[in-house]
């Protein structure tokens, strides 16, 4: 049993261990970069249970069930861009189980895809207090991938310069417009970033205050990321046709139209650069004196502020499940009893082994 351990640890050690030597080589067989050949690369990630399949399935046109993600699943999309030619194709990878496996965006997140890559977002409207953690977590995590990724694509860059035989890749720093809406006041996510309010059903049985705290909230997490912002509900054909159009846009680089919708009590719909500071207002802060919150900057303010409104889940009391065998959602019914059998036969194992050592007489 203690081998089948070992043996186990050591398989992960060598999916890390590829993971890393994939990033050093920086994609050798991609060299010239995914996006000169019409291959674009999203990533899907948020809050647990928010609804990321549904939503994926329903902007691939999919007539499917969705299913519980098992850690990072990867599929694709194709779309015919004219008669006789190539199509445009969108690697997607989908990140499940919240934040407890965001360790894993480090797999779709490269020097090899960094250059066609774009990040969805996706934010349970309906659980407003897991809402900022899982944002900012996930945030964080991908920013800091992005970042090393994008410096390794500089070095492989750097030392194929002027090579014939080894294309540079093809990555650029995300540059916003010079007359994008507080252009110096902001912190742009290094690559197109779209973040999809699910649930938006559910969301309209809250209390018509805390919906405009959490709209207000989200329009400047969006602004403030330079993201575009939509709210949607698989039960909504408007809303979803919507969502497709945005998802689109970032998989095959189709217009997304010149809808605006800066409504609380509507569905928010706000492509980058749509809004502004001034337009979005000053934290939702009535009933708290926002001297008194001590904040290092404005995204600081706004969190204590969503927070004091909206107090975070206590983590201690939900905590993820870190084991995927004993998450309920992967059940397996032959797998888990045989588990359970063998889970067992080493308890007996311990129990005996325990016996044998307190029966020995050591010499003292």
């Amino acid at each position: 049993m203690m081998a089948k351990a070992c043996s186990t640890d050591k398989l992960w050690d060598l999916a890390t261990a590829e993971v890393q030597s994939r990033e050093r080589s920086a994609g050798e067989d991609a060299c010239a970069g995914a996006e000169a050949g019409g291959e674009r690369t999203v990533f899907l990630m948020g809050s647990k249970a928010g609804g990321k399949t549904s939503i994926l399935l329903r902007c691939l046109d999919r007539d499917e069930p969705a299913k519980p993600t098992l850690a990072l699943e990867y599929t694709f999309g194709r779309r015919a861009t004219g008669h006789n030619t190539p199509k445009d194709i969108a690697h997607l990878w989908e990140l499940g189980g919240g934040t407890s496996l965001s360790d894993l965006v480090q797999i779709p997140i490269t020097a090899a895809s960094i250059g066609s890559l774009s990040v969805v977002l996706v934010l349970d409207l309906s659980a407003p207090a897991a809402l900022w953690a899982t944002m900012e977590t996930l945030l964080q995590v991908a920013q800091a991938h992005v970042e090393q990724a994008a410096s390794q694509a500089r070095l492989v860059n750097k030392s194929r310069a002027g090579s014939k035989h080894s294309p540079s890749m093809a990555f650029a720093a995300r540059v916003l417009p010079k007359d994008f809406p507080d252009r110096e006041l902001i912190s742009p996510f290094p690559v197109p970033l779209l973040i999809i309010g699910s649930k938006y059903d559910l969301f309209q049985e809250l209390a018509s205050d805390k919906r405009k705290v959490v709209c207000k909230t989200l329009r400047f997490v969006a602004h403030y990321h330079a993201a575009s912002l939509i709210f949607s509900s698989i039960k909504s054909e408007s809303l979803m046709s919507k969502t497709k159009s945005f998802f689109s846009h970032l998989a095959f680089n189709v217009d997304t139209g010149r809808t605006l919708s800066c409504d609380s009590s509507k569905p928010l719909l706000i492509p980058a650069g749509s809004d502004s500071l001034s337009q979005i207002g000053s934290p939702p802060a009535t009933d708290v004196d926002m001297t008194s919150l001590h904040a290092k900057n404005p995204k600081d303010l706004w969190k204590k502020v969503f927070e004091r409104i909206f107090p975070p889940e206590n983590t201690g009391e939900k905590k993820e499940v870190k084991d995927p065998a004993k998450d309920p959602q992967y059940a397996e019914l032959q797998i888990d009893a045989m588990r359970a059998q063998k889970d067992q036969e080493l308890e007996d194992y311990k129990k005996e082994a325990a016996k044998s050592w307190k029966g020995l007489q050591l010499d003292t």
